[in-house]
């Protein structure tokens, strides 16, 4: 029988563990194993901001992949608003895919450089809602322009006409077009100016406000993960070796990794 999880926690991951297989010789025999994430555990409270921080190479981002089954989970579990989706199948999963979204972190890669805007945010509408006609899609795809910072008159356009930020703008609107309800954000302001960063972070945080939205955010940068978390996870070579609210990490951070983050960060105060 199922543990029943609180009602505020959508999200809890239990003993998590993703290895993938190193392969040697001509005949690609199975040589050992990279464990990218290794008995992982943490919950993510429905409305909240949970930040996952750790150097490049820690796992952070196969966890976030993980969630929505772009990397297979070797062991452990995956519960979402108390049901199992692990070992979903295909078909089974399918209905949390409006559900769970994410937004990738390479603006300039995430994006079908050979698609207007209207065909990259409309491509989610026309799998999830194949009863809408084009006028529908298109008036959606207008509003959610609208609702990231855009115009409608952009909308034709290729994503070679825009910035970095106009581009993670257009990400954003396309993680936006399903109504989800938990969005996984890999890393979204690391490849953008410092200025446009400040940007993005705050239209995330606007956008968490005003769709009730739940956010596991992903980034190696302890200064962005200070100012838009309620609970951070702290994570090296697979593990977590941390977990506590925002607060309580930057104020008195308990292990050593946390303390040596903190502390090659300047601007960053561990008092």
């Amino acid at each position: 029988m199922t543990e029943i999880i609180p009602k505020n926690t959508l999200l809890e991951v239990r003993n998590l563990k993703v290895h993938f297989p190193v392969l040697t010789g001509i005949f690609r025999r199975k040589n050992d194993f990279i464990r990218a994430v290794d008995d992982v555990s943490f919950k993510v409270d429905r409305g909240s901001t949970v930040g996952l921080v750790g150097e490049s190479g820690s796992g952070k981002t196969t966890i976030g992949r993980s969630l929505v089954k772009l990397a297979p989970v070797t062991e452990g579990s995956i519960l979402y608003e108390n049901e199992d989706i692990t070992q979903m199948s295909t078909k089974s999963f399918f209905p949390y895919r409006k559900k769970i979204q994410m937004i990738f972190q390479d603006p300039y890669n995430s994006l079908n450089p050979r698609l207007t805007v209207y065909q990259i945010i409309s491509e989610p509408l026309e799998i999830h809602f194949i009863e809408w006609d084009k006028t529908r899609k298109r008036k959606r795809v207008e509003e959610l322009l609208q609702k990231v910072g855009l115009e409608s008159k952009h909308i034709d356009r290729y994503p070679h006409e825009f910035s970095g930020g106009q581009r993670q703008r257009i990400g954003i609107a396309r993680a936006l077009a399903v109504e989800p309800e938990f969005i996984i954000c890999d890393e979204p302001v690391s490849s953008l100016d410092v200025s446009v960063q400040a940007q993005i972070i705050n239209l995330l945080q606007d956008l968490q406000e005003e769709l009730a939205l739940t956010y596991l955010f992903i980034a190696h940068d302890l200064a962005v993960i200070e100012h838009i978390s309620d609970y951070v996870l702290v994570m090296t070579k697979g593990k977590i070796v941390e977990q506590a609210t925002a607060e309580s990490i930057y104020q008195s951070p308990q292990n050593n990794y946390t303390k040596s983050l903190l502390a090659a960060v300047p601007h960053l105060s561990t008092k």
